[in-house]
């Protein structure tokens, strides 16, 4: 929507990162990349692989902050503490399933191993929540694929802008 600056989060999840083991590039890359798109990055949060944490994060920045789009980055893949999906769903009131595949299908061109990522989007009343891989490569592709038409989603999800019929 023209002129208008998205409220967005970033949140990392990462064991390694919340340690002080890693750095985390992928949330500094998300901001940096939403900003330049012209969005207002008001909370970032870096958690462990802990299900019921992340659900209670998405929750918070849903319905307290009022976000208009939380990205998260991390905890999408096959390990077993890898829980951010889970979280993500029972923290949803609709799934937004186009934006993952979307995501997903953009990734296969560069790699195979793009159909292993399990991240989902989620529509929590008036918050859209993308699931973004863990690794800065894998970030940019994804998001790189989405921001052109989120724009157009968040604002008829906010009451922005009415449907579209064409």
């Amino acid at each position: 929507m023209e002129g208008y600056r998205w409220k967005a989060a970033v949140v990392t999840l990462s064991d390694k990162g919340y340690a002080g083991e890693r750095e985390d590039k992928s949330g500094p890359l998300i901001c940096e990349m939403l900003t330049e798109a012209g969005y207002d990055i008001q909370k970032t949060v870096l958690l462990p692989d802990e299900r019921e944490e992340i659900k209670k994060c998405l929750c918070s920045l849903s319905d307290v902050d009022k976000m208009d789009v939380i990205f998260t980055t991390g905890g999408t893949g096959f390990a077993p503490r890898d829980c951010t999906p889970e979280a993500t769903l029972e923290a949803a009131d609709r799934i937004a399933p186009g934006i993952a595949e979307a995501m997903r299908l953009a990734s296969l061109k560069v790699t195979p191993r793009a159909m292993l990522s399990r991240g989902v989007s989620v529509i929590r009343g008036q918050t859209l929540i993308i699931n973004l891989p863990g690794s800065p490569k894998a970030v940019r592709e994804n998001l790189e694929a989405v921001l052109p038409s989120l724009d157009h989603g968040l604002a008829i999800l906010t009451g922005r802008a009415g449907e579209c019929a064409r």
